[in-house]
């Protein structure tokens, strides 16, 4: 599997991100690691021996800024990943406040649109182009993240609509929704006590975490030649976390009996 060209990617200073980075990078492509922190995406940037931008894409203007120049003094985007995101406390609607609310449309929903849009218009003009966006399996099921799942389902639709849109200019646009994965801002939230572990694993057919890199490898594939006939596509990669719930109105998962 080989990828030509320049990929960008968003939030690709940590977490899913910055593995999007590395397994483009042994893929081929030359990555640009776009994120609000710098010195964080240029740690990234010197391990993939890519490039670094800082820009938050909730700032429509300076994404777009920042597209041009990347375009400008890098060159032509081939791929893009939406991986810029934020969390949620899993709290009540009384107690999420509508300033987190706003926050986590801005940068989860919003931010993905605007990226979408900034990077897909010189795309567009050249009529040939990967996005992947990174949705989740909360935008699939109901949960008590009423911003984030809200956010995420979101990110879905944008990109069956765009898939639509921008297909006819052969700009392939598909979604990857990772079940609970084994990122910095999960463990910190473990750590914290917002979640646990055992329960997270539990709940899903494979009894464990997703781990970032293996987001990645289903990115990078989406990213590829091998994908040439997939849009509009969203792929979990949750380790079996959406077929699992509904197992316990009947006793649980079994386990495998003998041969």
């Amino acid at each position: 599997m080989r990828i030509e060209g320049i990929a960008v990617v968003t939030g690709g200073a940590s977490g899913i991100g910055a593995a999007c980075c590395r397994e483009l990078s042994a893929a081929g492509a030359k990555v640009v690691v776009l994120d609000r922190e710098l010195a964080r995406a240029e740690a990234v940037a010197k391990e993939v021996g890519g490039y670094a931008r800082r820009a938050d894409v909730a700032d429509e203007k300076a994404t777009e800024a920042c597209a041009a120049a990347i375009e400008a003094e890098i060159g032509p985007v081939e791929v893009l990943v939406n991986s810029a995101g934020i969390i949620q406390v899993p709290v009540r609607p009384t107690e999420l406040s509508m300033s987190s609310y706003d926050d986590v449309i801005r940068v989860d929903q919003r931010g993905t649109y605007v990226a979408c849009v900034a990077f897909g218009r010189h795309m567009l003009a050249r009529r040939r182009g990967a996005i992947i966006n990174i949705a989740s399996v909360a935008g699939m099921r109901s949960m008590p993240l009423h911003a984030y799942g809200p956010a995420k389902a979101a990110v879905i639709a944008t990109t069956e609509c765009l898939a639509a849109e921008w297909g006819p200019a052969q700009v392939r646009v598909n979604a990857v929704s990772p079940g609970y994965t084994r990122t910095p801002a999960l463990q910190a939230a473990i750590d914290k006590g917002e979640r646990d572990p055992s329960s997270l694993a539990g709940n899903s057919a494979l009894g464990r975490l997703v781990e970032p890199s293996e987001i990645a490898k289903v990115v990078t594939f989406l990213a590829s030649p091998l994908a040439s006939a997939i849009t509009g596509a969203n792929v979990p990669v949750d380790c079996g976390w959406l077929v699992a719930p509904s197992w316990h109105t009947y006793g649980g998962l079994r386990q495998p009996g003998n041969a």
